[in-house]
């Protein structure tokens, strides 16, 4: 069913927000749209979700509640029409992690302590029952994506040998489906709601494609983001943090964290690509300079020479002039 703005204004009739007034939001790379609404001082966000585009509000649901049901700040839902994605949800306002970090870089290490804190407790919390998982050959197939659009092999293409590659050493990890996986765990997801006490002091955002994974899955997310550098060494304080609060054993922890940054990386280049080449939305082709350094960097790990070959050959460097073929 199309969206209207009747549709919208029937939704919203059936609430306590009919007639507040709606400002739009900053979208993401989804076909979702936002909207504030504010009325004597208070604020909720609409969220719209065209089930016609291919997205559908319901795992967004079943995780926000999960979350909030164990004590995290995921957006409380004040109203749902999941068959038109219609979504009334709480505000949790403006603070996002990147904003706050880029005006005041003295707060950037508090914030990310916080960060990974939430993920030290998210990871001793039970998932929810009968969530999908990731598995070797899932996350190894969603890299074609990078020779599709990034390397211009083409639709419905890919290098089959980077794909076998990637799954054989995926293969032998062990814990790869043990915790709930946000999967876009970053600065531009995550809000700073101080007054609240503990994990829930980081509210949280886009959830919604959230899988059982590996615990470096959405560490890595964080601490190797698309979108922006982090300060000097703050990604290693970091790792180390995580792993005195969990007990965790460092090495194969880090080899864990490099073969999913190899995996995040060449993924999130074919998505960039896609939206510029198909989408027509280039701005993201700013952050591939970033996402190549995480890729080349985490094949440098010692034992990933044979996938770091096979890359390095496929993979043009995202220089003037193949940045410019994939506008």
């Amino acid at each position: 069913m199309p969206f209207s703005a009747a549709a919208i204004d029937a939704f919203l009739a059936g609430t306590a927000w009919a007639g507040a007034a709606r400002t739009p939001l900053a979208g993401d790379a989804s076909a979702r749209r936002y909207e504030r609404l504010s009325q004597g001082g208070a604020s909720a966000v609409l969220m719209i979700a065209p089930p016609e585009t291919g997205e559908d509000v319901r795992p967004f649901l079943r995780i926000a509640r999960h979350l909030s049901s164990a004590g995290f700040s995921a957006p409380a839902i004040l109203a749902e029409d999941p068959a038109l994605g219609l979504l009334l949800i709480e505000d949790l306002g403006d603070d996002l992690f990147a904003r706050l970090a880029a005006a005041d870089p003295k707060v950037e290490a508090r914030l990310y302590e916080a960060a990974v804190e939430l993920l030290a407790s998210l990871h001793r919390t039970a998932p929810p029952e009968g969530l999908a998982a990731m598995t070797p050959r899932g996350l190894a197939e969603a890299t074609d994506l990078a020779g599709i659009w990034y390397a211009g092999l083409g639709e419905g293409t890919a290098d089959p040998d980077t794909t076998l590659r990637l799954e054989d050493a995926l293969t032998d990890l062990p814990g790869l489906a043990s915790v709930l996986v946000l999967r876009d765990f970053h600065a531009e997801n995550l809000l700073w709601l101080p007054a609240r006490q503990g994990p829930a002091r980081v509210g949280l955002l886009d959830f919604q494609d959230a899988l059982l994974g590996h615990p470096a899955y959405d560490l890595i997310s964080l601490l190797a983001d698309a979108r922006r550098d982090l300060s000097h060494g703050l990604a290693e304080a970091m790792t180390r943090r995580y792993l005195d609060l969990t007990g965790t054993d460092a090495a194969p922890f880090t080899r864990a964290a490099a073969l999913l940054t190899v995996q995040r990386n060449l993924r999130i280049l074919g998505i960039f690509a896609r939206l510029s080449l198909r989408d027509g939305k280039p701005g993201y082709l700013a952050h591939v300079p970033r996402v190549w350094r995480h890729l080349t960097r985490a094949l440098d790990r010692p034992g990933l020479e044979p996938l770091a070959t096979r890359i390095r050959a496929t993979m043009p460097e995202p220089g003037p002039a193949h940045l410019a073929r994939l506008r």
